[in-house]
């Protein structure tokens, strides 16, 4: 079963990337085109058109199999993004127990990204909805309308034991989406109003418009803040990552950040093999990263997952064709790099590191410890803090 999601994606090639503003002929696509904080007016400030629930011929059943929705939106404001907004049942998820990520507990108010990074491991996330992992990851996004009030009454259950809860893990919380549906600042207030500690892991700048709320929720809660930065040359961020704000803009906002006295940490990740892993490229990013202040890097080798694999080696064809043979020596038919690779590239990431100053790894992710320090949380929630001498994952 596959929704049409192809005609509006072919529709989208006239008016620029999907997301990126550039509509023809629209006021609000050229004024946001050039603007380093990618954002968009609240519903309703411009024409839309609410689309009709697409059905299986002969059925009522959606084509997009989603609980929960209620319309489908697009605007002019987004040139060929198309917005399916749900009511949600829930939107605190428990990580699966085999999972070795630092983290047990996510939100993700929204599920697909127009940040349309080429090497994105969630992309595969999305042809669980029957829509494909390339172009319609990249512009076919649900919104969980009522994301904060959910979490809100969610975090009030007496069975709630205050773990850690991280954001931007899947898809980005600050995409361009968020400037039109303003779902953070709720969930930003749910978590720090039952003093659960959360972070956020974002390329997105629009986050600097809830620095404010993210200083006051630092008082009744403990927060962690990661920007994911890997790429700094400008001309390879337009092509590998084309709906993000620029390198420079994420830079700075790090400086905000640090400005207003919250800690930020970096995500350098990916490093692209024969792209941004020679020294002069990882000299100039982690340079730029110390001159922004961040407080910690985490950096490591491209990781080719299902879904990702084929979107990105399609890139690879297009825009860097000499590269694919070595691509499928480096990785076979797997995910990762060979180790050998991933070893020399480990080594060539620690000597950066110390280079710049930075001694450890990205840390943003670890919770605070328990309010009574001599007993553990109840139901004996781990405590997800890396072993020593290693850096943590995100």
């Amino acid at each position: 079963m596959r929704w049409q999601g192809q005609e509006l994606n072919a529709r989208s090639a006239e008016g620029g990337h999907p997301g990126s503003g550039k509509t023809s002929g629209s006021a609000a696509g050229s004024a946001s085109a050039g603007s380093e904080v990618p954002g968009a007016a609240a519903p309703g400030a411009a024409a839309e058109a609410v689309l009709p629930l697409p059905a299986v011929p002969g059925t009522t059943d959606p084509l997009i199999p989603l609980q929960g929705l209620v319309r489908s939106v697009r605007t002019p404001d987004f040139a060929g993004v198309t917005f399916h907004e749900v009511v949600a049942k829930s939107v605190l998820n428990k990580v699966g127990g085999g999972s070795n990520m630092p983290f047990e507990w996510t939100v993700n108010p929204y599920r697909g990204c127009s940040h349309a990074c080429v090497y994105c491991f969630a992309r595969k996330t999305h042809t669980y909805l029957d829509l494909d992992s390339g172009a319609d990851f990249d512009s076919q996004l649900v919104v969980k309308v009522n994301a904060a009030e959910v979490l809100r009454r969610e975090l009030a259950r007496p069975s709630w034991q205050h773990h850690h809860v991280a954001m931007g893990t899947n898809t980005d919380p600050y995409q361009r989406a968020e400037g039109r549906y303003r779902l953070m600042p709720g969930i930003i207030r749910a978590l720090a109003d039952s003093s659960t500690p959360f972070s956020i892991l974002t390329k997105g700048t629009l986050l600097a418009r809830d620095i404010p709320l993210l200083k006051e929720a630092s008082a009744q809660t403990e927060i962690g803040m990661g920007i994911s930065l890997a790429l700094v040359d400008p001309e390879l961020a337009k092509v590998a990552e084309p709906g993000t704000p620029t390198p420079r803009a994420r830079l700075e906002l790090i400086s905000r950040l640090r400005d207003a006295g919250l800690p930020c940490s970096v995500m350098a990740m990916p490093i692209l093999p024969w792209l941004t892993d020679g020294d002069e490229s990882l000299d100039a990013l982690f340079s730029a990263l110390a001159a922004a202040g961040a407080t910690g890097v985490t950096a490591g080798a491209l990781h080719l997952r299902p879904g990702a694999r084929e979107w990105y080696l399609q890139f690879l064809a297009r825009h860097y064709p000499e590269l694919s043979g070595k691509y499928a020596d480096l990785y076979g038919k797997g995910t990762y790099a060979s180790k050998e690779y991933r070893d020399w590239l480990a080594g060539r990431i620690r000597f950066f590191k110390a280079k710049y100053g930075f001694s450890g790894g990205a840390r943003f992710l670890r919770p605070a410890a328990p309010k009574d320090e001599g007993a553990a949380p109840a139901g004996g929630a781990r405590k997800l803090v890396p072993a020593a001498g290693q850096d943590a994952l995100f």
